[in-house]
């Protein structure tokens, strides 16, 4: 019976999309709404196949390909005046991509080739796209701490890491307030939350030091 499991799987896969689409079609035609459980549905007999084959890959490239489909396909059906999905399309190819690279994928180099590429995509768009706003320095502050957090975890140095991160996040803090609200300096008080983990690493660091 093992054998036929992915048989099964594509069949029953198959065969509960055409039944979403009909009652679709009879029920509300004036909403594709049958293709959300058609996503689910398909990588049902994908993930199976895969799965048994050890094709991790494969498995990370069809899914990727699937997501990115389905996104561009309810950008041009819902909102085809806004392409939305581009946000989304760059940070989902690093799925297959950092799977294909296997044990690569955890030295710096690619954790900065994978963070500044990203933060120069949203930059694009942020440009292109939606210029009123700088709003690409949110997902910069949150790729940042890709190398920032690689580095620190290979060297073992945690409580440079703390101020390095500390750092980090006081700038995104005093840039957001610079270019969101300039007239009101609401930054210092998260930035005064923020210091407590050096300080508190440091004082955990030195006492640990003085015991021993």
């Amino acid at each position: 019976m093992k054998k036929y499991d992915v048989g099964f799987a594509a069949a029953g896969s198959m065969m509960s999309i055409l039944f979403f689409m009909i009652v679709n079609y009879v029920t509300s035609t004036e909403y594709l709404w049958f293709i959300y459980p058609s996503l689910a549905l398909l990588l049902w007999p994908i993930g199976l196949y895969c799965a048994k084959q050890g094709k991790h890959n494969l498995f990370s490239i069809l899914c990727s390909g699937l997501i990115i489909l389905f996104l561009i396909s309810e950008n041009i059906i819902h909102s085809p005046v806004h392409p939305w999905s581009l946000y989304a399309i760059f940070p989902i190819l690093w799925w297959p991509i950092l799977i294909i690279l296997g044990k690569r994928a955890k030295t710096m180099s690619i954790a900065w080739v994978g963070s500044i590429s990203i933060i120069l995509y949203y930059l694009i768009l942020n440009i292109l796209i939606s210029p009123g706003y700088p709003w690409a320095i949110y997902p910069a502050f949150v790729v940042l701490w890709w190398p920032l957090s690689l580095y620190h975890a290979l060297k073992k140095t945690f409580f440079t890491f703390s101020v390095h991160a500390s750092l980090l996040i006081i700038l995104f803090f005093i840039t957001v307030n610079a270019v969101s609200s300039p007239n009101t300096i609401w930054a210092v008080y998260p930035i005064f939350c923020v210091l407590w983990w050096p300080l508190s690493m440091y004082y955990f660091v030195y006492k640990k030091r003085r015991v021993n």
